[in-house]
């Protein structure tokens, strides 16, 4: 046994020595050290990429001077001519966000809270406001003769001909003050005790009465005064025929506790709060949809009651005691689903209207027609999920959505096929049509100039490959642009002849590229970035696999292995963050340190597997959801069948497997280690997730509904009730000024394991880090701990 020991420990270190030898033969050594620098030392890549208004140059942030932050860049359309914009310059460039007129020749826009107007063709900016309030959206009104914007939460209208400037809204804090005479019987009695002994009395109530009455005739066009008590107003729109705003009114519980962040190394000496968030299942705003009709002089809300499914209760709810589907037998009415309203969305023509809604529980989105006369919802497109609504262009609030050039058709993204495609439908007979559909995601999805035309990303070609596609407006075949295997962000010159691409592959980090805006041509690199230091190292490729889970789905995942393949050698396998994210794809990573620390691990003559467990993006539907009810079910297994792969396929050493990774990723490392300790001999779990009852509301209701409605799910998705399992070697880092997953839950998880007795894990803080660490020397300590806990448990 001692012999066979003693020639496993040789195996090992001849292998790491092999590992190092292969890292020396040319190019630079790897190092915990030298990774986890401040990122200048790769040489930083172009970001903020946007085209001048005249497309004649191509503006973007960089730094390849190594300077402590970027500097605007220009460059030519031939690719010419790279150069630092001026300070001047920089100040004088119109705002990259903005509205355009129909033409396209005139654009508004906000800079430094005022409003600007630019002539596209002469270049000539006016500027409309010059206040200290803070001016935001805006845009122009349906015939172009004004720019309409908010200021204060309320709207106004500025005539582009002769300056003036008319509000359009009066929104106020607090009650409206009572009208008329008092309804309480001893001030009544007062008052007209007044009246009847005091002539002077009389006349000042009759002049008072007789002035007000004037102020109204005087005035025929001031908006009516709106009282929102302590709510907030948002989402106001204007109607193309200027009769009706749109608004929505959002209140906030005044219950709601909101967790406390202290921050213990500040520059006044003294430890200050940081107010954060609510946990989930705490009260939640509550929103109503109201139009504001000026013609009328009258406002009214907006209804859902009478939409289709607003009633229907999700299934985890029926499954349980005192349903809706026992209550409706007793005769008790469902309850109406609180919901928030987006929109509205008027076609070019300015005659129809679309608004759509979100459920709060996330289970329904409901795409509606609007008739601004009546408040009158009319159902279009209802996109149901008894887990929840998600995936590219859906996400959160209204998604991607739009009309057609004949003002008659809407466009939309929705997962109905099991993946994000593009949908069109009739407003008239609520007809629906997929443009596009497969097994593969589409989104960034916009409308060409001329509007005969879609342009979008979609990930046809591999699951790891975003590739930009232009298609017909009415469907048909989706002309791929792009051609090098990676990711490409896509941004149209204004006469959409030329692409500027942001482009990465796996082992490329981003750069700008140029290229004619047709098939099969030639993208010209027009940034180099990197250092020479980062150049000096072979940075491996690593290859795109998938496996077969235990139900028989696909698991995407990146493998890193050694040159040299050897019996029974350790692995670690990364668990990405976010849960809803993607990393087993063929771009460079925003995981980017964690890529180089593969390498160096490789180098060591560990194998490295990078697994997009369930949960994952780019996969679909079912994927997205497939940890609905249960995190730390399918997502954690598949990082045990990725493990038994790595045996069957890599001749890893069953017993010699760490695993490791942040946030969800540390969640996922936590679970592993208490549920599944006979699979990882290691595990470092970073700003990690140890009870979901408190994290925040939007991401875990979605995914586990509400503690207190399912609480069932919580307990068996939070690894604090798991805490007994461990037996490995653990690590735990945290931030301790983490506002995302708090300090307080790797504190809680901590003393759970004091008094369960457990003496075979560590944790190291860091004071001044919030979730996502910035300082290198914070990066370089949790590293090297990392590192030295693999090689401590997994190294004979």
């Amino acid at each position: 046994m001692l012999l066979n020991r003693i020639t496993l420990a040789i195996v090992s270190l001849l292998l790491i020595n092999l590992g190092a030898a292969q890292a020396q033969e040319g190019q630079m050594a790897l190092s915990v050290e030298k990774i986890m620098r401040d990122p200048k030392w790769m040489g930083t890549s172009p970001s903020n990429i946007f085209w001048s208004e005249d497309g004649r140059k191509i503006y973007f942030n960089w730094n390849p001077e190594g300077h402590r932050r970027d500097s605007l860049y220009s460059v030519a359309t031939d690719g010419k001519n790279i150069r630092k914009v001026s300070a001047q310059e920089r100040r004088n460039l119109p705002a990259t966000n903005g509205r355009y007129n129909r033409a396209k020749t005139k654009k508004v826009y906000e800079k430094n809270g005022d409003i600007f107007l630019l002539d596209i063709k002469s270049g000539k900016v006016q500027q409309l406001t010059n206040t200290v309030e803070h001016e935001t959206s805006p845009s122009f009104s349906f015939d172009e003769q004004k720019v309409v914007f908010l200021k204060e939460n309320n709207m106004y209208a500025w005539q582009l001909q002769n300056g003036q400037l008319t509000q359009l809204t009066d929104f106020r804090k607090g009650k409206k003050p009572a009208d008329g005479e008092s309804k309480d019987s001893q001030k009544k009695f007062l008052r007209e005790q007044q009246l009847e002994l005091f002539q002077i009395v009389r006349e000042r109530d009759a002049d008072k009465k007789a002035t007000e009455k004037q102020a109204k005739l005087d005035n025929p066009k001031r908006p009516k005064e709106i009282y929102i008590e302590e709510k907030t107003v948002n989402n106001i729109v204007l109607s193309p025929d200027e009769r009706y705003i749109t608004y929505r009114l959002v209140k906030r519980p005044a219950d709601a506790k909101v967790a406390i962040v202290p921050d213990f190394v500040t520059a006044s000496g003294y430890t200050e709060d940081i107010n954060t968030r609510t946990k989930v299942g705490d009260a939640q705003v509550a929103s109503e949809f109201f139009i504001y009709d000026n013609t009328r002089d009258t406002t009214f809300a907006v209804l859902m009651h009478n939409v289709a499914g607003i009633d229907e209760q999700p299934a985890y709810l029926k499954e349980q005691k005192g349903t809706a589907t026992e209550d409706a037998g007793k005769g008790v009415k469902p309850a109406i689903r609180a919901t928030t309203l987006y929109g509205p969305y008027w076609s070019d023509n300015g005659k129809n209207a679309v608004v759509i809604a979100r459920s709060a529980d996330n289970k329904d989105r409901w795409i509606l027609s609007l008739d601004p006369a009546t408040g009158k919802l009319g159902l279009l497109d209802r996109q149901h999920d008894e887990a929840w609504i998600g995936g590219p262009g859906i996400s959160y609030g209204p998604g991607d959505i739009g009309w057609f050039p004949d003002n008659k058709h809407i466009w939309f993204i929705s997962e109905e096929s099991g993946y994000a495609h593009l949908y069109k439908c009739d407003t008239q007979s609520g007809k629906k049509q997929a443009l596009t559909s497969g097994k593969f995601e589409v989104s960034n999805v916009s409308l060409s100039r001329d509007k005969k035309s879609w342009y979008f990303i979609a990930n046809k070609v591999h699951p790891g490959e975003q590739h930009f596609y232009r298609m017909p407006l009415q469907g048909g075949e989706m002309l791929q642009l792009t051609t090098m295997p990676g990711s490409h962000e896509v941004t149209l010159s204004p006469d959409e002849k030329t692409l500027a691409v942001r482009y990465s592959y796996t082992n490329k980090p981003w750069e700008l590229y140029l290229q004619d805006n047709r098939k099969n041509a030639t993208a010209r690199q027009i940034t180099a970035s990197l250092s020479e230091e980062f150049k000096s190292y072979n940075w491996r490729d690593p290859e795109v696999i998938a496996f077969k889970a235990r139900d028989g789905a696909d698991v995407h995942a990146r493998v890193y292995k050694p040159a040299t393949a050897q019996a029974n050698g350790p692995a670690v396998i990364f668990v990405h963050g976010a849960g809803y994210l993607q990393n087993a794809h063929k771009w460079w990573s925003s995981y980017f340190r964690e890529y180089m620390f593969h390498n160096f691990l490789v180098d060591q003559g560990y194998t490295v597997l990078d697994i997009d467990y369930r949960g994952s993006a780019g996969y679909g539907r079912d994927v997205r959801t497939g940890i609905y009810q249960f995190m730390g079910g399918k997502d954690l297994t598949d990082h045990i069948d990725g493990a038994k792969h790595l045996v069957e396929k890599y001749q890893v050493d069953p017993k010699r497997i760490g695993i490791y990774g942040g946030s969800y990723g540390g969640f996922i490392t936590l679970m592993a280690m208490f549920t599944e300790p006979d699979v990882f001999a290691a595990g470092a779990a970073l700003r990690s997730v140890t009870d979901w009852a408190h994290y925040n509301h939007g991401y875990t209701s979605n995914i586990l509904n509400t503690p207190q409605t399912d609480s069932l799910a919580y307990a068996k998705s939070s690894p604090i009730y798991y805490a007994d399992g461990l037996k490995g070697a653990l690590l735990m880092c945290h931030g301790m000024v983490d506002t995302n997953v708090h300090f307080q839950d790797i504190v809680r998880l901590s003393q759970r394991l004091i008094e369960l007795g457990k003496d075979n894990w560590e944790l190291a803080v860091y004071p001044i880090e919030d979730h996502g660490f910035t300082e290198p020397a914070s990066w370089t300590d949790e590293y090297k701990r990392i590192y030295k806990l693999f090689k401590q448990h997994l190294m004979p």
